[in-house]
């Protein structure tokens, strides 16, 4: 069998992320090299066998990989087949410098909900639109990885915040169809990021991101049935493009907005 190499990357619209990289080697491997970015990576099929300051490591599928900046490391495939994985690079901002340390001498993490998490979160990177969800996974996978090299005491906890949740909700209602960044809400209502998503999703019972595109939804089926295109629909309710719309507007309602519009009496 002949060497296969399948890659893909692009740099979404999302803050800290300065790419994500999807990839399939069968016999590539890389020689040591240093990022300067962090990088956080999952493997989906096969393995990856790689050196971190001179100690060895593995990457079965069920963990989650994070490289530190500016440290040398190399990376090959443990199985005969290769290895599939998915990666993203995030700035500083993201993850802060006193966590290389713990990086450098834990980089894989086994954590099931983290690499949920993970997977979720390229799932949102991979659709334009969605970079209020990109945005909110991606500061709740952050700060588990901090939780998780650097484990909190029960006094650093998060606490459920009511008030904050109503105000948040007040910002999303405010704006509907231009939204909002997640960093922008956080300074306007001056709350940490991780603790802002967590408490409004304690307090509804919905991530920040299902809210808005609920709200949006609704205002679509209301142009939808004064006869309104989809694409004009999209465009006045918020969403990135038609198809932005009919995915949303499937998942919440059943069908797509073009059959939602022919069904109105």
């Amino acid at each position: 069998m002949g060497t296969r190499e399948e890659v893909t990357a692009w740099r979404p619209r999302v803050p800290g992320v300065t790419e994500v990289f999807h990839a399939h080697f069968t016999e590539y491997a890389y020689p040591m090299h240093v990022h300067e970015a962090w990088t956080l990576l999952i493997v989906d099929d096969g393995a990856v066998r790689y050196d971190l300051d001179r100690h060895e490591h593995g990457t079965p599928h069920d963990t989650v990989t994070l490289l530190p900046p500016h440290v040398p490391h190399n990376g090959s495939p443990a199985t005969p087949h290769g290895f599939r994985k998915r990666v993203l690079y995030l700035d500083g901002t993201r993850l802060g410098d006193d966590l290389i340390g713990p990086a450098v001498d834990s980089p894989d993490l086994r954590d099931p909900v983290l690499r949920r998490r993970v997977g979720q979160l390229h799932a949102a990177l991979a659709q334009p639109g969605d970079e209020l969800e990109a945005d909110s996974r991606l500061t709740l996978i952050g700060d588990r990885l901090g939780a998780c090299l650097r484990p909190r005491t029960a006094t650093e906890a998060d606490r459920r915040d009511p008030e904050l949740a109503r105000r948040l909700r007040e910002l999303l209602d405010e704006r509907v169809v231009p939204g909002i960044a997640l960093d922008e809400a956080a300074a306007l209502v001056r709350a940490h990021p991780a603790h802002l998503v967590r408490s409004f999703s304690a307090a509804y019972g919905i991530a920040p991101h299902q809210y808005l595109m609920s709200r949006r939804v609704d205002r679509a089926r209301g142009l939808l049935l004064e006869g309104r295109a989809p694409a004009e629909v999209a465009a006045a309710t918020g969403f990135y493009d038609q198809s932005h719309l009919t995915r949303h507007f499937r998942r919440l309602v059943g069908v797509t907005p073009g059959r939602y519009r022919a069904s109105a009496r």
